[in-house]
């Protein structure tokens, strides 16, 4: 046998094993174990009706409470809510979709569905199903009541024998031989069924053909025929195809409802989606048109696109993609390779709907870490103005296969669902409440009686607003010795060089300084894994930091030295095979920097890594057990509240939700040694232990779909978490002017970055993007800036933000819980307001 031969065989081998070893899906622990072809859900018992409301033809009142009555089409099973304090009613489905002039097909049956799904085939291929044309025109599906509420199991996709079931293709040899053992009648059925391929000779199956009488005349040809299920095999191992039947296709997921004082409270349990191994549930969303608006109806939707943005329903903007964001940005295992996005990223899991003097909040409760909110406008897919939230069940990957000059891509499964119910609160908001400031403060409000949001400090310590600025230490930069490259340490800001920049802040009247110290230990800003602290000689040492911090306590101000604990930026010491989170298909997870000038990732640089989950707890008592002695104020996240990784090592699954708990606890961890904690991101699970997040977005992400941005995130957060913008000096903004506004609309406090060296030590290195960040240049103008906006936002510090107003384009109004306001105009342009003129890009105060 030639090598060639043997080469070629064990190629096959391999790929062979490697398919068997990719498309595996562990779910035995996900499914149930019966055959779901065996089970048939129908409505078991009729309901009872508990009350009815004449508006509310065709259906029957379920449960009630002081706010709310809830209401259930036992023929669709569509809900309605009625929300008793102004006898307004939200339909799960249009009313009046019947006459939707735009939807048609799938589109027009989603309107009348309250779940949909997508699964995957062995193949990767995804394939979609909703309850109302999968279960509902069936009738499989049965609604159950349950205490303050009810229960709708569906079951989607039918038990029943479809054209799959037939054989994909057949030989001209088992063509010939199923027809000699049939009469006219069966040979008719067959030729129906099959239609020869002219250039192979093979008989196709005509799906096309079959269904009804014909499914049915070709199902009993075979029958006659005598074709078992060893001739299958033996005519897919002939002819190299393979056979998949929708019998297996069949899904069971289950809805429940329950009114709970002011709110509706809409779960999906993960434990009662029931599919088949071979096909896996991607996704599950529900309540995709829960109180959408029509062409008819004015309003917004709101989305937590950074701060937040509203999308005006009906604002025609159908030739731009739709609204789609996964909440606490993406899960960096599964990246892309191609993916260079550098969008604003939702921090918190809500959305709404806002109409004339009602609105809905949509509060996700369970499940956050894998959902994802989308909505979209009329004129697309149907009349309607929507959003909603989609949940992961099982992520899919791909891995390619090369074999000589073969190549092959295969799917890569989640070993297990989601570790998670997908639950989301809607709460109904009427007369002053309904509006976006409404919904911000219901939220707040929520949060902190939830334990998730309080106030960290006790007490003001200072009269005046915080200036933050955030100070870089040291940075790895190339080197030349003998011609020969090496990676040195490059000093930015000594400690000595940090206390002479203070003392000119403080020199100019600058007070409250809170410095967020960067690259102070483990070889610069992308330090090593901080398991063991060692301050940066190039900087002053452990004896510098010592130093520095007494004079920091001397003078008052607060000391926030950073860490990074997710990301590997500098891998020396640290094994990515061992401890870094692995992608689906089960290699470490590598994450390249973006070329900023060809909008790609560089994959000749270095890439950083993404730490396992399993080994945070151990780093963060680690990195304390040496940090806490130096006595600082507090510590600054990088990424511990502002990135969520999953690790998809094989056997080892840890998911979004599990990553989660992990770095709550670790914050929690941090917390309890008395820490004030400054982090960049704030994503919702560790504002209940910071006090100051940085780097606040003060915009959305600019999406075309979207009208306006507005400080929903700032609203949530203020009187309980201080906060600041983007640093000015690296900021997009065209003057002072404009950030002085926005920082006075949005309640924000200053930040600058900045180093005390010179910016030329930055060229060349991976730190180029800090272009402007030499102190002497900013500091007259920072003083300059802080001074403007600490003379308004002094006298509201802790107060929260009780109301934000669109007074006109480019006219805003932000009103304090003490009764201050301010009211900023962005335009070119002066505006009366209330009798008072405000001139082209200035502001107003008042109040109290």
């Amino acid at each position: 046998m030639s090598k060639v031969i043997i080469t070629r065989l064990l190629a096959l081998f391999l790929v062979t094993i490697l398919i068997s070893g990719c498309t595996d899906v562990d779910t035995t622990e996900d499914h149930n174990e019966e055959d779901l072809s065996d089970i048939e859900v129908t409505q078991e018992e009729p309901l009872r009706a508990a009350f009815v409301d004449d508006r509310l033809e065709g259906m029957i009142g379920i449960a009630e409470n002081d706010n709310l009555q809830l209401f259930v089409d036992e023929e669709t099973a569509s809900i309605a809510v009625v929300n008793k304090v102004n006898d307004s009613i939200w339909y799960s489905n249009p009313p009046d979709r019947e006459e939707d002039p735009i939807a048609a097909g799938v589109n027009s049956d989603i309107l009348s569905s309250q779940v949909q799904l997508s699964f995957y085939n062995s193949f990767g291929q995804r394939s979609n199903m909703n309850s109302y044309s999968d279960a509902i025109a069936y009738e499989q599906f049965n609604i159950e009541p349950i205490e303050n509420g009810l229960k709708v199991q569906y079951q989607l996709g039918r038990n029943e024998r479809s054209a799959s079931d037939l054989p994909l293709m057949l030989s001209p040899e088992r063509f010939e031989e199923l027809s000699s053992r049939l009469d006219s009648t069966g040979q008719r059925a067959l030729i129906i069924a099959y239609r020869e391929n002219k250039d192979t000779g093979i008989y196709d199956r005509n799906d096309g053909a079959l269904s009804g009488m014909q499914l049915e005349r070709a199902f009993q040809a075979f029958e006659d025929a005598g074709y078992t299920e060893e001739d299958l095999e033996q005519d897919m191992a002939e002819l190299n195809f393979t056979q998949e039947s929708d019998d297996d296709r069949t899904f069971i997921a289950t809805i429940e409802y329950r009114l709970d004082e002011d709110s509706l409270l809409a779960t999906v349990p993960v434990e009662e989606i029931f599919y088949e191994p071979e096909f896996p549930v991607d996704r599950i969303s529900f309540l995709r048109f829960f109180g959408a608006g029509n062409t008819e109806e004015e309003g917004s939707l709101f989305v937590p696109d950074g701060s937040g943005a509203l999308i005006h329903f009906n604002n025609g903007r159908v030739n731009v993609p739709s609204y789609q964001q996964a909440v606490y940005g993406q899960d960096l295992p599964l990246l892309q390779r191609s993916d260079v996005r550098t969008d604003e990223v939702v921090r918190l899991p809500v959305f709404g709907i806002l109409k004339e003097d009602n609105a809905l909040l949509g509060i996700i409760e369970e499940g956050a870490a894998s959902a994802t909110i989308s909505a979209d406008i009329s004129g697309r897919l149907n009349s309607y103005n929507f959003v909603y939230p989609t949940f992961t069940v099982i992520n899919k990957d791909e891995v390619t296969l090369q074999a000589e000059d073969q190549e092959r891509s295969l799917p890569r499964f989640q070993e297990e669902k989601m570790k998670s119910d997908f639950s989301v609160r809607y709460v109904f908001l009427t007369g002053e409440e309904a509006n976006y400031s409404g919904m911000a403060n219901y939220y707040q409000d929520y949060l902190v009686e939830s334990g998730l949001l309080r106030r960290n400090r006790e007490t003001i310590d200072s009269e005046n607003i915080p200036f933050y600025t955030q100070l870089i230490g040291s940075i790895n930069k190339q080197q030349h010795f003998a011609g020969v490259p090496y990676q040195a340490l490059e000093p930015l800001t000594t400690f000595e060089e940090a206390e002479e920049i203070l003392d000119q802040l403080m020199a100019h009247d600058v007070d409250n300084i809170r410095v967020n110290y960067i690259g102070w230990f483990n070889r610069g800003v992308n330090h090593r894994m901080p398991n063991k602290v060692k301050v940066d000689r190039a900087i002053g040492g452990a004896r510098g930091l010592n130093d520095f911090i007494e004079y920091a306590e001397e003078n008052n101000i607060s000391v926030f030295p950073e860490t990074a604990l997710l990301q590997v930026h500098n891998s020396s010491g640290f094994k990515p095979r061992k401890k870094a989170s692995r992608t689906l298909t089960n290699i470490p997870t590598a994450i390249y920097p973006i070329d900023r000038a060809l909008r790609e990732r560089d994959r000749m640089s270095t890439p950083s890594h993404t730490l396992s989950p399993r080994y945070v707890d151990e780093i963060t008592t680690d990195f304390l057990k040496e940090f806490v002695p130096f006595g600082t104020t507090g510590l600054t996240l990088r990424d511990l509240a502002d990135v969520l990784n999953s690790d998809f090592r094989r056997n080892e699954q840890i998911d979004r939700f599990e990553s989660e708990e992990i770095s709550r606890n670790a914050i929690e961890k941090m917390y309890n040694e008395d820490l004030e904690l400054m982090a960049h991101g704030g994503n919702l699970y560790a504002l209940q232990y910071l006090t100051d997040v940085i780097n606040v977005p003060v915009s959305n992400s600019g999406f075309k779909i979207q009208d306006e941005a507005i400080p929903f995130y700032q609203m949530v957060l203020r009187g309980y978490v201080d906060y600041a913008t983007t640093p000015f000096n690296l900021s997009t903004y065209l003057n002072d002017q404009d950030y002085i506004l926005n920082a006075l609309e949005y309640g924000s406090n200053i930040n600058f970055q900045w180093i005390y060296q010179s910016n030329d030590l930055l060229k060349g290195t991976r730190f180029d993007h800090l272009y402007s960040v030499n102190y002497e240049r900013w500091l007259d103008q920072a003083a300059e800036i802080y001074h403007e906006v600490n003379d308004f936002l002094k006298h509201v510090q802790g107060e929260t933000i009780e109301a934000h107003e669109i007074l006109e384009e480019g006219v805003y109004r932000t009103t304090y819980e003490n009764g201050a306001y301010v009211i900023v105009n962005y335009g070119l342009e002066s505006v009366n307001v209330d009798g008072y003129t405000i001139e082209p890009q200035s502001y107003i105060t008042g109040g109290e």
